[in-house]
Parts: C-alpha cells; sequence; structure tokens
C-alpha cells in the first residue's frame, strides 16, 4: 500500500503540476526499481520490506501485468489508425455530401474509402438501356461510378415500362438514352452521365477504347458478338447477361486475364429465328431486374478488386423454379476471336 499510495502521490503531484505525462511514467518507474531493489537487499521479516511488498517477485508481476496492458492499448491504437487510414476516404477525393452518400460503401472492408475512389475515378460504358441496362445503370450511379456511358438507339414504349424499371409514363417517346440520363442525374448529381443515342457498330467502335469496362445489355446476337471482338481487340473486361422468359446467364469475359471471351463459351451463332425474343417469347417483369443488378455487382467487385467476378463461370438463374447454377467455362485455344489475340 505505501508504492501504491506514493506512486499516487507521484502523479497527482505531476498532473497540478503540469509535468509531462513521460516524466510521471518515469518517477513511477524508479518507485518501482527502488520497490523491487528493497524486496531484494533486505531480509525477510524487515519491516520496510513488508510494508513494500515483502517479495520482488509481486512487483515483477506487476510489471508484466503493466506491460501486456500497455501493449494491448498500443496494438488496439495501431490497428484503428489503420482501419481509419483505409477507410476514410481523404478530404481532396470526396465532399461531405460524397462522404455522406457512399458512407455504406466506405464501412465495408473489401471496399472501403479506397475502393470507393476506384470506383468514382472508373469509366465504365453500358451498351442498352433496356431490361438489362435499366437497373445496372440506376445501381452504377448509386454506387458512385464517376462517368457512365450509355449507349441505345431505341425510344420509350408503353411496352417497356413493365420491366424497364429506369423509364416513366410521362418520358414515352424519348430517346432511352435521355431518359435514362434524367433517372441516372436525379438518382445521383455527382456522376457524370454520357448519352449516346446511337447504335453500337463498327463505326463506332472506337467508344470502347475510352472506358476501363463494358457492360452488354443488348438483346440481339449482332451486338452481342460484335462487342465481344470489340473488346477483346481493346483488351476490356465485357460484363455480359442475357434474358428470356423466365431464365438468364451472366459472366464476365476477359481474355486479356486469363478467362474466355463470349465467342469461346458461344462459338456458334444461334441461326435466325431459333432463339424468341422477349417480344416474341415474353418475359418476367423482375427478371431482368436480378440480372441487371447481378451485373451492376460485378462491375463493382472488378471495379474496387473485392471478392471473387464471374471470370471463368457462367451463372444461370431460373427465376420460376428459384434455382441458379455455376459451370465453369474455359477459353478456347482455337477461338476465332481471342485465340488469335492472346
Amino acid at each position: 500500500m505505501l508504492v501504491v499510495v506514493l506512486a499516487l502521490g507521484l502523479w497527482l503531484l505531476g498532473w497540478v503540476l503540469g509535468t509531462p505525462k513521460p516524466l510521471r511514467w518515469g518517477a513511477i518507474g524508479v518507485l518501482w526499481l527502488a520497490a523491487v531493489g528493497v524486496n531484494l537487499a533486505l531480509p525477510e521479516g524487515h519491516p520496510l520490506r513488508e510494508m513494500t511488498g515483502g517479495d520482488a517477485r509481486v512487483w515483477l508481476a506487476v510489471a508484466l501485468g503493466f506491460a501486456v496492458v500497455v501493449g494491448y492499448r498500443a496494438m488496439l491504437s495501431r490497428l484503428k489508425s489503420r482501419v481509419a487510414a483505409v477507410n476514410v476516404p481523404t478530404p481532396s477525393a470526396f465532399s461531405e455530401a460524397e462522404v455522406a452518400r457512399y458512407a455504406r460503401h466506405i464501412l465495408l472492408r473489401e471496399i472501403g474509402g479506397p475502393g470507393q475512389r476506384r470506383l468514382k475515378d472508373a469509366r465504365v460504358l453500358v451498351v442498352g438501356a433496356g431490361g438489362l441496362g435499366a437497373p445496372v445503370l440506376l445501381y452504377l450511379a448509386a454506387a458512385g461510378v464517376g462517368e457512365i456511358g450509355v449507349i441505345d438507339d431505341d425510344t420509350v414504349e408503353t411496352s417497356n415500362l413493365q420491366r424497364q424499371i429506369i423509364h416513366a409514363d410521362q418520358r414515352v417517346g424519348m430517346d432511352k438514352v435521355e431518359s435514362a440520363e434524367i433517372a441516372m442525374r436525379a438518382m445521383n448529381p455527382y456522376v457524370q452521365v454520357k448519352p449516346y443515342k446511337r447504335r453500337l457498330d463498327a463505326e463506332t467502335a472506337g467508344l470502347i477504347a475510352e472506358y476501363d469496362l463494358v457492360l452488354d445489355g443488348s438483346d440481339n446476337f449482332d451486338t452481342r458478338y460484335l462487342i465481344n471482338q470489340l473488346c477483346v481487340a481493346a483488351g476490356k473486361p465485357l460484363i455480359a447477361a442475357a434474358i428470356t422468359q423466365w431464365e438468364g446467364q451472366l459472366s464476365v469475359y476477359d481474355p486479356a486475364r486469363e478467362g474466355p471471351c463470349y465467342a469461346c463459351v458461344f462459338p456458334v451463332r444461334p441461326a435466325p429465328g431459333t432463339v424468341p425474343t422477349c417480344a416474341e417469347a415474353g418475359v418476367a417483369a423482375p427478371l431482368p431486374g436480378v440480372l441487371g443488378s447481378m451485373m451492376a455487382m460485378e462491375a463493382v467487385k472488378l471495379i474496387t478488386g473485392a471478392g471473387a467476378p464471374l471470370r471463368g463461370r457462367l451463372l444461370i438463374y431460373d427465376a420460376l423454379y428459384a434455382e441458379t447454377r455455376l459451370i465453369g467455362v474455359k477459353r478456347r485455344a482455337d477461338c476465332t476471336v481471342c485465340g488469335a489475340v492472346h
């Protein structure tokens, strides 16, 4: 008790005099050494030894416990500083409003501040502002992708509104890219939207070189095979999905990073008329929302580096029976599209 009282007295005296904490801890350390010295130097039963614990091992145990506590606090402080450095964006990267908007992303260990910055710096091209493109565009805008290009040559029709949730009844007759831009800017004013009222063809292929990632939500095989060919030539990852009636499929085609291209998985183009379109066969309203949301999720993963993307895997979703299957797919050495390029 004598040593404890003296230690408290030294600490309070130092606090009153404004002595820095390191010096106060140093004085207590000297007191600890004196207590250890007394217990080592004096014989058992000596009054002063009894007043200071009676055994040097007591003070060694106290020192060990103190070291454990200090070490734990130092480690915890270091971990907290590392988490803060990883998860909090710099003021120059985001405004206060953006930090509040993307807070749920920033809290995710796999995204954090650096991942959100990568989203802000990303440039993504979405082909098609229809059933698949609608949720893709909305979620990319909501996620904070900095620049989003959308290419489509169609106009909004009443029959689109059953599933193309980016459009509205008041915008029937408007160009789809313009309608999509209105919805995306209303969703997030901090993203840049580039609408292209045209069809993606060989003449407009240069667009792909301006973007980091391409998402294909087109509804015909000519466009799908063309986009794949252009992405392979430009070395850009391609996220492509297709839907009909109650089923959909999705994959990431990226031969530049050891994945297959679209032509590796589907080398033979279906004959005209063998695969009915949604206009011919129908489609369940939420189905493009499910697959389109998955496309947006794959895009966020590719941009931020989170998780394992669907590169080398084909996801097949059967909404009617709530079944999902994953099929492994590989590059083909004899692929006429990516085999000659890589």
